[in-house]
């Protein structure tokens, strides 16, 4: 392409950040609060000003519309504002624009930032420069092109955003720079964080996985003080906290629809789902332009069914396709994190034989297929329960991509089986069971003893407060949800 079209592209990028940053850091005009994905690439930042140099790569793959965006226009902001960073020596690229206006790939875009703007080389290069790259997977070689950067000069910290499969496409010499931060729906932490405005100290979050992963009881104490602190703050608001955690898992945990209204909310994610479909699931696989249907067909079912496993065999003869396709579409599915599958416990043999169980990523997305469905109900409280054992399924989903805490996230797959089975370093086999409604501590009981479990964990909207009773551990599923 035409070299002077490209230096005018990158100088009118660099002319627009602030604006764009503006936009993008505030909801209806009031600035947003930073996510922990945030700080985390922030401390990366830092240490990069003070001359450590080993975490300069960062990738943050995540879901469509979950806030990437947001985050890296926030370490745009702190760059200008905190740090003294002058905006010429900050880069922000949309890789799907670049791609489609212009043609050309990442490493070109760069070449010209550093000769034109910089008047030197990548090699040469002797101030820090920062560059912001959005929907990086629009460019199939932005790994080559951030390792290429990262090996040539110690000058320039990157960060790439992108689909959840953005880890899946780097390449292996490339893996070894990068430092992934993922980026998740929100918690209910940062929900209130975001909506609310109330701020909770994270020790809160690090003494519930200690009571959960350790059964650490030193941390009753201190998680059942932050949840009556929480609960002041909600009423002072006119938010009695168990109404306040519904309204959050009934369509809450995406960033944009913190004040939208339900319907419109729920037709963005139908929408999000739909680009995951066509942009992403289609990136990863060549499939056959008709399996697109089936493709939908399949997310349709995993919406619609109660909790259970799924067989590959049985949703082939349900939508009457192979197996082996089945097996290839939820295998996409998973890498795209649209989805993510829970294992049956046991032998090699029982994993492939018995049926897995997939969950959403967000019990939002599975309150959205069923509003454009039509089997959206609020009063349904079954319906509550599939949410909240989603919600609990995904949160553990997220502490083992993040902290790899429990090392596995199992089902008990026995004749009325306990919801989870979580593998604990401490602690052995953990048994975890779920419920919204009447739930007795029966299951959990049996299930301690058969797994011969130190102890097991009963998170219910029918526990009003933190407490162990002999060998289970309960928590409220709304205090649970600030993990």
């Amino acid at each position: 392409m035409n070299s002077e079209e490209l230096s005018r592209y990158v100088f009118a990028k660099l002319s627009e950040a602030k604006k764009l940053s503006q936009d993008n850091i505030k909801l209806d005009d009031i600035l947003l609060d930073h996510r922990t994905t945030y700080f985390q690439i922030e401390k990366h930042v830092n240490e990069f000003l003070e001359g450590y140099t080993e975490n300069r790569f960062v990738i943050m793959p995540g879901l469509r519309g979950i806030g990437k965006t947001t985050i890296l226009f926030q370490i745009y902001n702190y760059l200008i504002q905190k740090k003294g960073i002058k905006s010429d020596r900050i880069l922000y690229i949309s890789m799907d624009e670049l791609s489609a206006y212009l043609g050309t790939g990442l490493l070109e875009a760069i070449d010209v930032f550093i000769e034109d703007v910089h008047n030197t080389s990548l090699v040469n290069l002797d101030q820090e420069l920062f560059i912001l790259v959005d929907e990086a997977h629009y460019d199939n070689k932005w790994s080559q092109s951030g390792k290429i950067v990262y090996d040539k000069s110690k000058k320039i910290f990157i960060i790439f955003t992108g689909s959840s499969a953005l880890s899946l496409e780097m390449n292996v010499d490339a893996a070894r720079r990068i430092k992934k931060e993922p980026v998740f729906p929100l918690n209910f932490s940062e929900y209130n964080l975001l909506k609310n405005k109330i701020h909770l100290s994270p020790d809160l979050s690090e003494s519930l996985r200690d009571l959960i992963f350790k059964g650490d009881e030193s941390s009753l104490a201190y998680a059942s003080q932050q949840e009556i602190e929480m609960k002041k703050n909600l009423i002072k608001l006119g938010r009695p906290l168990e109404k306040e955690w519904e309204n959050f898992l009934w369509g809450r945990d995406f960033p944009f629809g913190l004040n939208m209204e339900k319907e419109e909310f729920y037709e963005r994610i139908f929408t999000m789902i739909n680009r995951v479909i066509e942009k992403d699931v289609f990136s990863l696989h060549s499939f056959n332009i008709k399996t697109r249907n089936t493709i939908s067909r399949i997310i349709t079912f995993l919406a619609l069914q109660d909790p259970g496993g799924t067989s590959d065999a049985k949703l082939g003869n349900l939508l009457e396709k192979s197996p082996k396709l089945i097996r290839e579409i939820l295998s996409i599915l998973e890498k795209t994190h649209l989805v993510f599958s829970v294992k049956p416990y046991g032998t090699a043999g029982k994993m492939v034989r018995k049926p897995w169980k997939y969950y959403f990523l967000s019990p939002s997305i599975n309150a959205a297929m069923r509003f454009k469905l039509g089997k959206y109900d609020p009063w349904d409280r079954k319906l509550l329960g599939v949410l909240a054992e989603n919600m609990v399924a995904s949160y553990f989903f997220r502490l083992k991509e993040t902290s790899y805490i429990p090392s596995g996230i199992f089902y008990d797959p026995g004749k009325n089986g306990v919801d989870f089975l979580l593998q604990s370093t401490h602690e052995g086999l953990i048994p975890v069971e779920v419920g919204v409604g009447k739930k007795d501590k029966s299951q959990i009981t049996k299930a301690t003893r058969k797994y011969k479990s130190n102890y097991g964990i009963l998170i219910s909207n029918r526990t009003s407060k933190i407490r162990k009773e002999d060998k289970i551990i309960l928590i409220p599923i709304s205090t649970f949800s600030f993990i």
